[in-house]
């Protein structure tokens, strides 16, 4: 039974964590980690790598997406903090001025950690599904695994899992090739 006296977090509580963590704000809690190790922050790297260059600035790509690292999105009473982001630029044709987002992006891509993977996996799915977003990449880069999940009727449907050094098409992003083994350590 949920305690009744449980003070919800506010953006002043998320404001006031140091700048070394980051910080969410997950159904009333106030969840912070430190920034993340380097296997974590080279896979995201090497992914806006990836990415970006097909995607965002339509380089040997089709282009059409705008591609963030670590957006803080304000989706209901909940701020998340993806690893990566991605918004169709028919949705989203400029990047806001503002410090949050409150358009749910197209795709999002979290890279677990031991620290995080349960909360990633769960409550984080959990939120973008309901707020409609339609894939979902998680990467993991101790097994070396990329798992990408499309919404389908509100639940998230696995469509594949890649592992290794393998060289992949995966939704959204299947236009082009990407190599994994750039991802890892």
């Amino acid at each position: 039974m949920a305690d009744p006296a449980r003070r919800l977090a506010t953006y002043d509580d998320l404001l006031a964590v140091p700048e070394n963590q980051i910080a969410e704000i997950i159904h009333g809690t106030l969840v912070t980690q430190p920034r993340p190790a380097a296997p974590h922050s080279l896979a995201a790297s090497a992914m806006t790598i990836d990415l970006g260059a097909p995607f965002h600035f339509g380089r040997g790509g089709p282009g059409g997406w705008i591609i963030l690292f670590e957006p803080e999105l304000h989706l209901g009473a909940d701020v998340l903090v993806p690893d990566l982001a991605g918004w169709r630029r028919n949705r989203m044709p400029e990047v806001p001025r503002t410090a949050a987002f409150t358009l749910a992006p197209d795709w999002i891509c979290e890279v677990l950690s031991p620290a995080t993977a349960a909360r990633d996996r769960g409550e984080k799915l959990a939120i973008y599904a309901r707020e409609g977003v339609r894939f979902a990449w998680l990467v993991d880069p101790d097994p070396k695994t990329l798992e990408v999940f499309r919404l389908v009727e509100g639940k998230w449907l696995l469509e594949a899992v890649y592992s290794g050094d393998a060289v992949v098409r995966a939704i959204p992003f299947d236009a082009v090739e990407i190599a994994l083994a750039g991802w890892w350590a």
